[in-house]
């Protein structure tokens, strides 16, 4: 019963992850523009009937988008690395550790409470903002054009989910402003190896439930065939009891009508 649990639980779980890849794209915008990310860094956003910008990812969803593009969440290290070449938004993102950011050059007063730097928001996970994600292809491509020193890109795998040790800002709500971008259009090198990956999994399940549902029937066989025997063998007895009981009988009236016989004599 464990296993078909377990197969069961990890089904719905692909099922979920799988479901994620279908984004309507024509309501998500990118920043920096199309294919044009800062050290493999771009934020996704999420635009409303109006077009306008909206939270609209909690932590999960912000990690399964990214996924669905065909690139991986970014880490807090990912997205510093970024905002020392530049990259600057005025709306907060999900990163890697659980942790909302807004990459700040300048201070202002409508943007990360007037701070600058890495502006951080530790929000309950339910709590949707915007994501930021890494292409590591963008970065390698850009890492290797670079002529000046720059930090190293660390390459990572799609699910990590390392913790911060950071204080997180007190901000009470973030702040909402316009910033350029194009709506995505793209997927950038999408790793289909994921796909493949659910596939193998569900197809293992499926064989272990096969496999469980099998040693189930042959094991109720078993025991309707020990019970069968068991009643047949009961049978017998019973019926041998039965026999040596009417010998005996049959025995003791002989014995009798001799000995009246006997008597008669």
């Amino acid at each position: 019963m464990n296993i078909i649990r377990l197969c069961l639980t990890l089904m719905l779980s692909i099922t979920a992850v799988i479901s994620d890849r279908d984004i309507d794209r024509r309501h998500i915008r990118v920043f920096p523009a199309v294919n044009q990310s800062i050290a493999g860094v771009f934020q996704v956003t999420h635009l409303n009937h109006l077009n306008q910008p909206q939270y609209a990812f909690n932590a999960s969803e912000a990690r399964g988008l990214c996924s669905s593009l065909g690139v991986i969440i970014a880490s807090k290290a990912e997205v510093q690395t970024a905002l020392s070449r530049g990259l600057e938004t005025c709306r907060f993102g999900w990163i890697d550790e659980h942790l909302s950011v807004i990459p700040r050059s300048k201070a202002l007063s409508n943007c990360g409470r007037n701070q600058t730097g890495l502006v951080m928001w530790r929000a309950s996970v339910t709590q949707k903002f915007d994501v930021f994600c890494f292409n590591e292809s963008d970065a390698a491509i850009q890492l290797k054009d670079t002529t000046t020193d720059s930090p190293s890109v660390s390459t990572r795998t799609p699910h990590s989910t390392s913790s911060s040790t950071s204080a997180p800002s007190s901000s009470s709500n973030p702040e909402s402003s316009e910033s350029e971008a194009e709506p995505a259009r793209f997927v950038s090198k999408a790793k289909g190896s994921s796909g493949g990956k659910a596939i193998l999994i569900i197809t293992t399940c499926a064989l272990l439930l096969v496999a469980v549902i099998i040693l189930a029937y042959l094991k109720m066989r078993r025991c309707r065939s020990d019970t069968k025997q068991q009643e047949e063998y009961i049978q017998t007895e019973e019926w041998t009891c039965v026999k040596v009981i009417k010998e005996t009988n049959a025995a003791a009236e002989e014995d009798e009508s001799t000995e009246e016989d006997d008597n008669t004599s």
